[in-house]
């Protein structure tokens, strides 16, 4: 089955049939397409009924990481790959991935029941979606979007903060806005313009919209007694960007790749800081900012 994800052919291969990939990602539903079998894709994932994980002694520990959802366990393999085993909250196992140094050929066997299945396999397209679009000029960003007169305003800050607040701000008191994404869109540079699409993934909130819209601000939320925007430097700028990607910093290549992406959308994007309030008044004042 192929999709198109961020403008990028991302092909699954499934032992079980395709119909299994409908159940399984439903949110990849709005994603379908129809390339030909000589299509090249960004990123190929072959989904195995059963696949053994590697020897211990042919893979080393990078890191577990707490994805707030579960634990994934990051280990690498002598050939420059990896071996990535994602955990639910219970931590019971739902996803075995293998993948190649270039990250273009990816292997996977899910594990436990239906609910785990989906997770598991979601969660592995995002990861192996971030490896790869480090290569192709594209990062996954964990931000909320809103788009008002044609341009894609993302909120990016940490968990819990107010991210998806002032983008509900926005749609209740800024007319002709719609929602892009609440949670993980996709930045791409796009010959020489930035641009952001959505994804199948969104977080808590079922908003998976194939679209494309120019970008125009990354603003980080960062709550406050009033209401002010406050414009970032170039370092400031990077940094905030940078933190809000998902990437590796382990991997040189990845995450060498993607401070290059980043790096080059700091002059092309408005950057800055919303000082806010979870008022409706918040929404204004950035809209004012941003508008002119």
């Amino acid at each position: 089955m192929d999709y198109l994800v961020g403008g990028h052919i991302v092909r699954i291969m499934a032992e079980a049939g395709d119909s299994v990939l409908d159940r399984l990602l439903p949110s990849f539903v709005h994603f379908k397409t129809a390339c030909g079998a000589d299509a090249v894709p960004m990123l190929s994932l072959t989904l195995h009924r059963r696949m053994a994980q590697l020897p211990e002694k042919q893979r080393r520990l990078i890191a577990d990481i707490d994805t707030g959802n579960g634990m994934t366990r990051v280990e690498k393999t002598p050939s420059g790959g990896y071996q990535i085993t994602v955990c639910n909250v219970a931590g019971e196992p739902c996803a075995l991935l293998i993948m190649s140094p270039d990250f273009n050929e990816c292997h996977c066997a899910l594990r436990g029941d239906e609910v785990q299945r989906s997770f598991g396999l979601n969660s592995v397209m995002m990861i192996t979606y971030a490896f790869n679009g480090a290569f192709h000029d594209t990062i996954l960003v964990h931000a909320s979007v809103v788009r008002h007169a044609g341009r894609a305003y993302a909120f990016t800050a940490e968990s819990g903060t107010g991210k998806s607040t002032q983008v509900a701000n926005w749609l209740k008191n800024v007319e002709g806005c719609d929602l892009v994404n609440d949670d993980n869109p996709i930045i791409r540079v796009i010959d020489g313009a930035p641009v952001l699409f959505g994804s199948p993934w969104s977080g808590k909130t079922a908003c998976y919209r194939n679209i494309k819209v120019p970008l125009g601000a990354v603003l980080k939320i960062q709550r406050d007694s009033t209401n002010h925007v406050e414009p970032l430097d170039p370092v400031n700028a990077f940094a905030t960007l940078l933190s809000a990607c998902s990437s590796i910093r382990s991997d040189e290549k990845v995450y060498n790749n993607t401070c290059g992406i980043v790096s080059r959308l700091i002059p092309m994007v408005t950057m800055a800081t919303l000082h806010c309030l979870p008022d409706a008044e918040s929404a204004l004042v950035c809209r004012r900012f941003l508008e002119g």
